[in-house]
C-alpha cells in the first residue's frame, strides 16, 4: 500500500505538491470513489482516475538532455514558445528537474520519477550545479573573492561559491542553491553581463557525449547514486 499522492507523482501526473492539490479538489477516483483526503493509501491493483482519465503506473524514465537555448524549461508555454520536453520522447510523460531559464543551455535532468525530483530540488540534500558563464568583459581582481564569500541580491545573500577562471572573460561557479536566474544576477550585482550561460554538471552527472539538443537515458548506476541523496549528499 502506497500514498496517494506518491503514486500519482511516480506516475508521472505532477509533482508530489501539486498531485495534493489535484486530490483536495476532488479531482481523483480510486476504485469509483472520489478521494479528497491526503495521506490515503492505495493496493498496487487499485483503479485510479484524474479527471476521469486512468492513471498508468509507468516505469520511471530518466533523461539528461543538453538544453540549448531559446527553449523553456516547461511542459508547455502560452507563447508558444518551444519547450524542453518536446526534446525527448512524449511518453511516459515526464517533467523536467528543477530550471534553466529561456537562454541559458546545458544539463537538465527530466523524469516521471516524482519522488526523486523532490530530493534533488531540496535545499537539505544541496545538490552541486556547476556553470559556466562568459561575461562581457574580464573580472576584476577580487570579483572571484566576492563571489565565494556570497552575493547579497534583492531576495537575500547566497550561500557561497566555488569558483575558479576558466578562461578569456569566462568563470565557472559551484552552487547548490536554486534561486531563480540566480548566476545571472550574482554577476549583474557585481557589475557584469552574462553573454553566454552554460550548466555543465548537476551533481556527478555531465555532459560528456551528449551534443546539443540531444539526450540519453541515465543509467541505473546513475539512478542509484541519485537515490542515495536522502543518505549522502553528492
Amino acid at each position: 500500500m502506497e500514498r496517494l499522492q506518491k503514486v500519482l507523482a511516480a506516475a508521472g501526473i505532477a509533482s508530489r505538491r501539486k498531485c495534493e492539490e489535484i486530490i483536495r479538489a476532488g479531482r481523483v477516483e480510486v476504485n469509483g470513489q472520489v478521494i479528497t483526503k491526503l495521506g490515503t493509501k492505495v493496493a498496487a491493483d487499485a483503479e485510479i482516475k484524474v479527471d476521469g482519465r486512468p492513471v498508468h503506473r509507468n516505469t520511471h524514465v530518466y533523461y539528461l538532455l543538453n538544453k540549448p537555448k531559446g527553449y523553456v524549461t516547461t511542459v508547455r508555454d502560452t507563447h508558444g514558445r518551444p519547450t524542453v520536453v518536446s526534446l525527448v520522447p512524449t511518453r511516459p510523460r515526464v517533467y523536467p528537474v528543477g530550471r534553466l531559464d529561456l537562454d541559458t543551455e546545458g544539463l537538465l535532468l527530466l523524469t516521471n520519477d516524482g519522488e526523486l525530483t523532490n530530493t534533488l530540488l531540496h535545499p537539505r540534500f544541496g545538490v552541486k550545479k556547476t556553470y559556466r558563464a562568459v561575461l562581457d568583459r574580464e573580472p576584476e581582481a577580487g570579483v572571484l573573492a566576492r563571489l565565494t564569500a556570497g552575493v547579497r541580491l534583492e531576495d537575500g545573500m547566497t550561500a557561497p561559491a566555488k569558483v575558479k577562471i576558466a578562461g578569456p572573460k569566462t568563470v565557472e561557479l559551484i552552487i547548490h542553491e536554486g534561486k531563480k536566474r540566480q548566476v545571472r544576477r550574482m554577476f549583474a550585482a557585481l557589475g557584469y553581463k552574462v553573454i553566454k550561460l552554460e550548466r555543465i554538471r548537476f551533481g556527478f552527472l555531465d555532459l560528456q557525449g551528449v551534443p546539443k539538443g540531444g539526450y540519453r537515458q541515465l543509467t541505473k548506476e546513475e539512478v542509484t547514486k541519485l537515490c542515495l541523496l536522502k543518505k549522502k549528499n553528492l
